[in-house]
């Protein structure tokens, strides 16, 4: 185990550094004006944030009625039995609600937590894990969809939320057994 921990750390550091200059290099490669696509690219990039501005307003919108509403909290109260029978702390529980809708108010949970329980807390490595190994899948259809003009999402949603759903689960569990 300390082993495949050492590994992790080691290998970690160095993937970063690897994609930031792997692409650009690779691109060169093929004989690819790197620079005019980036350019290009962030050109259309600012097409479509002006295009999705509406779609970001009504998640963040709503992501700020049911924090301050305080339906968070009747969630996790209500659900705190069942996820003790499963073995995930009900702690948890607003890092599983909140990200599939926002990357910045889970960051906002993760910050929260490390307040309340302290940076090396086992809760704290769940939610940064949840937050790492998962997806803002309403906010990615929203920018996705909503920059094309698509209103049917048929499986997009359902496939999104159980790949959330499975990498929470793992996440508690996975933390658990590296840092029991």
């Amino acid at each position: 185990m300390e082993f495949l921990r050492s590994f992790i750390e080691t290998a970690s550091v160095f993937v970063l550094p690897l994609l930031i200059v792997g692409f650009p290099l690779y691109g060169l490669l093929k004989r690819v004006p790197v620079y005019e696509e980036f350019v290009d690219g962030a050109k259309d990039g600012f097409r479509v944030a002006v295009t999705i501005i509406p779609y970001l307003v009504a998640i963040l919108f709503a992501i700020g009625m049911f924090r301050a509403s305080g339906a968070m909290e009747f969630v996790v109260e209500g659900l705190r039995p069942l996820l003790s029978l499963v073995g995930i702390p009900p702690e948890v529980l607003p890092m599983m609600v909140i990200r599939p809708l926002t990357g910045s108010g889970s960051a906002a949970i993760v910050l929260d937590m490390i307040q309340q329980f302290g940076e090396d807390s086992i809760l704290v490595k769940m939610a940064a894990t949840m937050f790492g190994s998962t997806e803002t899948t309403f906010y990615v259809i929203a920018v996705y969809f909503g920059a094309v003009n698509v209103r049917k999402t048929r499986h997009a949603v359902p496939a999104g939320l159980l790949a959330d759903v499975v990498a929470m689960i793992a996440a508690v569990y996975v933390v658990r057994l590296l840092f029991g």
